[in-house]
């Protein structure tokens, strides 16, 4: 390590202390660049130059990072404060005016969601919110710049704490799936399996034009196939 870093994804989480990536993706800690906080919240470029945009373009611009992975989690304080901004003003008003930078999430769900309960609510505010965030992402040039050279992926994970199930949003689908749902054949060699928008090639396949991106998630290489389904499937699985 001493000698420089090479991390394969830039993880956006949540500052929430049950949030842990190399947990989460059964991974070594140097497998991943990261940025936590409140939230798990990526101001639109130019909106504020903090810490989040100047990590985002070190990631893409000196360490090369190909895959960038956005999760949200179940009981996210964050979406809770999205639930009573009232209250939040008062009582925080630092965290208050960062959650307008998702302040798109909470109006796409009250408006369209609003007679729904408020558990119901709260796990709509957190999958919403992985994707504001990803559009958010994509305002950044150097983002911009390597998603029209194909050459960068971005995927949307919930992590549910409950139970330790990981699921990634599915775009076909338009929804947070397992991501063991898209893996139907892990029998057969040579085959390019997509878990949940990650690529992950079975041995002898090679990547196709219509999956320009490396094969790769943090520890996949360490684990076979059907070790690598068990683990993204969660204690419940």
């Amino acid at each position: 390590l001493a000698t420089g870093q090479h991390p394969g994804v830039l993880f956006i989480g949540c500052s929430d202390s049950r949030v842990e990536p190399s947990i989460i993706g059964h991974s070594e800690f140097w497998d991943w660049c990261i940025i936590r906080n409140a939230g798990n919240i990526i101001p639109p470029y130019e909106a504020t130059n903090g810490g989040e945009g100047a990590t985002i373009e070190y990631a893409m611009e000196a360490l090369n990072i190909k895959q960038v992975i956005i999760c949200g989690h179940t009981q996210c304080g964050a979406m809770k404060g999205l639930l009573q901004l009232g209250e939040l003003e008062e009582k925080m008003p630092l965290v208050y005016d960062w959650l307008n930078y998702t302040a798109a999430t909470r109006k796409l769900v009250f408006d369209h969601y609003g007679d729904r309960s408020k558990k119901e609510k709260l796990d709509l505010l957190v999958a919403q919110n992985v994707l504001t965030q990803i559009d958010n992402l994509r305002t950044y040039p150097s983002i911009h710049s390597r998603l029209h050279k194909g050459d960068l992926s971005i995927h949307g994970w919930i992590y549910h704490i409950e139970n330790g199930q990981l699921l990634a949003y599915d775009q076909e689908a338009n929804d947070f799936l397992p991501p063991q749902s898209r893996i139907d054949a892990y029998a057969q060699p040579g085959r390019v399996v997509r878990a949940g928008g990650l690529s992950r090639e079975i041995a002898g396949a090679a990547s196709t034009a219509s999956d320009p991106v490396p094969a790769y998630w943090p520890g996949a290489h360490r684990l076979s196939p059907e070790q690598s389904a068990r683990l993204y499937r969660g204690s419940a699985g």
